[in-house]
């Protein structure tokens, strides 16, 4: 009896006879491991990898580095890899080596601006970008170093300047790189500061000779992102661009610098590139892309001899994504790979018969012990008659014949492509484990289904985009399987403006709603965000330029906060308090918003988080509540 109610309570049937698989729970998910590839031996014979083990009960994580043969085979436990790993921060000659670290270039501490002064507790700010995604500006920058290997000198190619490179805050070793030769090092760097800093993309790639010791910007006439550069091995550059200044969005695409001239290789492909990896003969650029609610591994000729459109060609296809290219050897990839169902993976890409091979399964035996749910791709008709896809998500043992409560996905961004990825917050195995159907609409914003679809939400948050979300609902819940009466809307970011947006705009749709780090008040978003750009891009400006019709409707149409008068169903609100982006005042208005008007609300803050949730007690701590908020309204 105890076994039929607990199927009865997720939603599930039971199965006599047989003995139950389990299913994923919030617990279960931090029980799973990480893997992230580190590269090649310096043979090329295996490849280098990382598995990183939550540890609830300590709070933090274990890492143990292996090596498992490109050829396949059994995985190798290393004490240490150093010495074994390729290192593509040594220089040519293997005399010298590539490094960052922090300077300090500026006095903003009291401390250092009043010596005295040593328990003083203060920062002072002349300009913006006194604050950037969970970090306060001490004064300090990033800059890029080399260091001679036998005198052990270490030389800071960015001496004096108060510019970051690796870039603000996700940039890394993949931001700068050697020449060919050695005799020039090449780097990323946003050189602007204060409020320019604040407002413009425009990173830009610069080449430093160690000789003359002069920078050269060989980026100067692009006003967009400029970065990622990499060489190939006949010494061709090539990075990523995008071209519109202030869009963080914008179609990137693979340049190639041919001396002065530049090359262009995917500007007549619709679609926008996430990394690349030259072929081993310099021949060809492997890229991947999201296409199709996937991410997906393509390769585009690179000849330098004609000027016609090169060929691009989809290697991969699949419900999973490619997230990164590892290496590329001569006839074979490197990549690694996940779908809605399981974590990464390390796979080789056979480049003849055009297949993946596993060369990691470091979490099948946990797989193999679950129920999972079943992932389906869905076409659903617009209001204005366009073809979205959307996936759907459904319990394990789903019986067509009952009904279930469902949850309507809002992805956040707004430009990120919703693909098979795998979250350990907003994962769709655990959600449709606890027997809730999960849809989730590749709506306007979403790179994959070209670049005028990704481009439709810029400066229409409140329009047809949220339209999309409706349609996609709608169409689903008009299966039998959906209990309409228990159908709510959960969203982080943008998804999370998304949930307060549609609070109010909704018709009885929704019984319940969660908010994670949204943006609930446009205005007061615009003055306390960090990156300018986006605002600027995104809503067409600043809150008092009223005469301008887009502005006009973004801060008044589009607002969430004008809506509040019509919310009508309970709010969860979740909010980091080290979020910059979206900072924590907007989820603060947003709980006592709802629970001035009368509503159940609750509030759940994060101290120590910034716009993700990263450590393993505030992870289940977050799933936990996820669950019982919908356990107690929906």
């Amino acid at each position: 009896m105890l076994r039929i109610l607990l199927c009865a309570s997720l939603g599930l049937a039971p199965s006599f006879g047989l003995v139950a698989k389990e299913v994923m729970t919030p617990d279960k998910l931090w029980q799973v491991k990480r893997v992230s590839a580190l590269g090649l031996s310096k043979d090329n014979t295996h490849v280098i990898y990382r598995v990183t083990t939550p540890s609830v009960e300590n709070n933090d994580f274990d890492s143990k580095v292996y090596q498992v043969p490109l050829k396949g085979g059994a995985s190798q436990l290393l004490s240490a890899y150093q010495g074994i790993l390729s290192d593509d921060n040594i220089s040519p000659d293997g005399s010298k080596k590539l490094f960052h670290d922090t300077v300090n270039v500026e006095a903003v501490l009291a401390t250092d601006r009043h010596k005295a002064l040593t328990q003083a507790d203060a920062y002072v700010f002349d300009d913006l970008n006194y604050r950037h995604w969970d970090t306060w500006k001490d004064g300090s920058v990033k800059h890029v170093f080399y260091q001679d290997l036998i005198t052990e000198e270490k030389v800071d190619i960015m001496k004096g300047m108060p510019f970051d490179s690796p870039t603000s805050p996700f940039g890394g070793s993949s931001d700068y790189v050697w020449g060919p030769k050695g005799e020039n090092i090449y780097y990323v760097s946003k050189k602007l500061t204060g409020a320019e800093y604040a407002s413009s993309t425009n990173t830009d790639i610069y080449r430093y000779n160690l000789a003359s010791k002069k920078t050269t910007n060989l980026t100067e006439q692009n006003l967009g992102y400029d970065k990622s550069p990499e060489f190939s091995s006949t010494g061709l550059l090539a990075f990523l661009r995008m071209d519109e200044a202030g869009n963080e969005a914008d179609k990137n695409d693979i340049i190639v610098k041919l001396g002065d001239r530049e090359v262009n290789l995917t500007a007549h492909w619709d679609g926008t590139v996430s990394s690349f990896e030259w072929s081993h003969d310099g021949k060809h650029i492997y890229f991947i892309a999201p296409i199709d609610g996937t991410i997906q591994l393509f390769q585009v000729a690179v000849n330098t001899k004609t000027k016609a459109n090169p060929k691009i060609q989809q290697l991969t296809k699949g419900m999973f994504d490619v997230n990164s290219i590892v290496a590329a050897l001569d006839g074979q990839l490197v990549v690694t790979r996940n779908s809605m169902n399981q974590a990464k993976e390390i796979f080789r890409f056979d480049l003849n018969s055009k297949k993946l091979v596993a060369l990691t399964n470091v979490n099948e035996a946990f797989y193999t012990d679950l129920d999972l749910p079943n992932v389906e791709k869905r076409m659903v008709k617009t209001k204005d008659g366009e073809d979205m896809l959307t996936w759907v998500i459904y319990p394990p043992n789903f019986d067509k014949r009952k009904q279930y409560p469902t949850l309507l996905y809002l992805q956040g961004g707004p430009q990120s492509p919703l693909s098979q990825f795998y979250s350990f917050r907003w994962n769709f195995q655990v959600m449709a484990s606890q027997g809730y159907i999960v849809v989730a609409p590749n709506r306007r914003g979403m790179p994959g289904h070209g670049v005028k679809w990704n481009k439709d939400i810029s400066q229409d948050w409140g329009g047809k985009v949220m339209q999309d979300y409706l349609d996609a609902i709608d169409d689903v819940a008009k299966e039998s399987y959906v209990d309409n009466k228990r159908i709510a809307a959960v969203g982080a970011s943008f998804g999370g403006y998304s949930a307060f947006y549609l609070a109010g705009n909704h018709d009885g749709r929704f019984k319940t709603f969660i908010a994670h780090c949204g943006i609930f008040d446009l205005r007061s978003m615009y003055g306390t965000t960090e990156e300018m750009f986006f605002v600027n891009n995104e809503l067409g400006g600043a809150y008092w330029e009223q005469n301008n019709a887009a502005i006009s409707k973004a801060y008044n149409q589009f607002n969430p906060i004008s809506y509040v008068d019509k919310w009508d169903a309970p709010m969860f609100v979740i909010h980091g308090g080290k979020d910059y982006r979206v900072p924590l005042s907007q989820g603060m208005q947003a709980f006592q918003a709802a629970k001035l008007r009368g509503l159940k609300s609750r509030f759940l803050y994060f101290p120590e988080e910034n716009h993700w949730v990263l450590t393993p007690q505030n992870g289940i701590v977050w799933q936990r509540e996820f669950f019982k908020w919908l356990e107690e309204t929906l």
